[in-house]
């Protein structure tokens, strides 16, 4: 039966091959779209699985770029049971690299706090190194730097070479790979030299990156912290207040700082009614480190406001720092991909419809075109569920040839890109996407083929050689 519909197919090669055309391009697409998702995943799971440690921001922030913490609660940190060291970091944007706008892809400086990372048991950026040298205590406060292999090639670059970022001179000191895209952004410098390009204040970081000792114990750091910080108010890194918003500009006399500052207050004046009356307060017991890191020893009104929005994973209204494990950040962004898969489902379907259309088109005209040979068939012997099976068995071939042609397609696609933009996307078309999309098409296949199969089994001989 099965080397009966192959030689029917072979008779038509023309409406053949355009039914097989038509499901190919949709499962490729398929494959294509999917395969999006997929690197999205792998690329989480690439790069998060390189860091064991926890990451320290402030509630709320969806990336350490855009959180402000006191750089003080660093010793207070370090003072924890379990924790080898804590590693404070300053991010930024680079803008003008080497005079070029660095917009897509974008890049990032990321400073370190040399002293403490040469302590680091892992650092993903050091442990990928593969020319040159990673930054050393001898580094800080110059203007060194090490950059992915990325920029490197993008700015034509290599270990001994002056890279100009936003207006200063780097000499750039080593190059590393990790092959991650969401790592290989980075531009790795001294702490303070971040700040003086960016006009920040000594006072503040962006993150910690606090690596326990032992990392199975991830979970009683992170109560360990949150304990240490149970019930501190952020005091002067109020985001709304004046001291906070010189920090993140760096301009503490700013005429735009000062205008904001009373915008905000007058819209606080205009919408909380009357003042309440005074309630008592309390006295927080401070911390060894209180007076270098704000003003935690303050009394707090119980009716302030806290300007931490809670961020999952245990944080809650009274922690003014938000504990992240790099799970907890994969976790996040998987929903992310998971919201993209039902997108891509939507914009895939839209192609297998077609494609099944064109493979009812072609069964229809090809059964209506063989009424007198089924007629005979029949006359001679064969039964409704054997008309009914060689129809099935033609369609079946078209959806399993073009689902083979489709991941085929699907996947050199994939690898092309890939090799195209290697620093720019990643997509993955895993053996289990193209198994899932050859099965599926074989199903399509199947499934375009009934209705003119369960039509032409209906047919009583003499009826069908009538009409042929």
């Amino acid at each position: 039966m099965l080397r009966f519909a192959w030689r029917n197919l072979r008779t038509r090669p023309v409406r053949s091959a355009l039914a097989l055309l038509g499901l190919m391009v949709a499962i490729m697409g398929m494959v294509g779209l999917f395969s999006v998702a997929e690197g999205l995943n792998a690329t989480f799971k690439r790069t998060f699985d390189r860091i064991p440690g926890l990451i320290v921001i402030q509630p709320g922030a969806p990336i350490p770029l855009f959180s402000r913490l006191p750089a003080a609660w660093a010793e207070e940190m370090r003072a924890l049971p379990g924790v080898r060291t804590v590693c404070p970091e300053v991010w930024g944007r680079a803008h003008i690299i080497d005079g070029k706008p660095a917009i897509s892809p974008p890049r990032l400086l990321l400073g370190t706090t040399l002293a403490e990372s040469t302590k680091l048991g892992k650092l993903v950026y050091r442990d990928t190194v593969f020319t040159g040298r990673f930054l050393t205590t001898g580094d800080i406060g110059q203007p060194r730097c090490v950059i992915s292999r990325q920029i490197g090639e993008e700015y034509k670059k290599g270990v001994g070479d002056t890279l100009k970022i936003d207006g200063q001179d780097m000499e750039i000191v080593g190059l590393y790979h990790t092959g991650s895209l969401l790592l290989d952004v980075g531009i790795i410098v001294d702490v303070s030299v971040v700040r003086e390009m960016q006009r920040g204040s000594k006072d503040t970081v962006c993150s910690y990156y606090v690596e326990p000792e032992n990392p199975k114990e991830n979970a009683v750091i992170i109560k360990r912290i949150h304990g240490l910080f149970a019930g501190r108010s952020p005091g002067s890194w109020d985001p709304a207040s004046s001291s906070s918003l010189a920090i993140m500009t760096g301009t503490q006399e700013s005429q735009f700082v000062r205008l904001l500052t009373s915008l905000v207050e007058g819209f606080r004046k205009a919408f909380s009614g009357p003042p309440a009356p005074p309630k008592s307060t309390t006295v927080a017991k401070a911390s060894p480190m209180a007076s270098a890191g704000g003003d935690t020893s303050k009394p707090a009104e119980s009716g302030s406001s806290m300007p931490f929005a809670p961020q999952g994973g245990g944080t809650s209204p009274d922690l003014p720092v938000d504990v992240r494990t790099a799970d907890a950040y994969a976790n996040e962004l998987r929903k992310l991909s998971a919201d993209l898969d039902l997108f891509l489902l939507i914009m895939t379907s839209i192609g297998l419809v077609i494609a099944v259309l064109g493979i009812v088109n072609t069964m229809l005209m090809s059964v209506t075109e063989r009424f007198i040979d089924f007629g005979i068939l029949k006359a001679n012997g064969w039964a409704d569920r054997d008309v009914l099976l060689l129809i099935t068995f033609e369609s079946g071939l078209l959806g399993l040839g073009g689902g083979l042609l489709g991941a085929l397609a699907g996947w050199i696609g994939t690898e092309l890109i890939n090799a195209r933009w290697s620093d720019r996307i990643h997509l993955y078309a895993s053996p289990q996407l193209l198994l899932f999309s050859i099965l599926f098409s074989l199903l399509v296949g199947v499934l375009g083929g009934l209705y003119p199969a369960f039509w032409a089994s209906r047919l009583m001989p003499m009826d069908a050689i009538r009409r042929g």
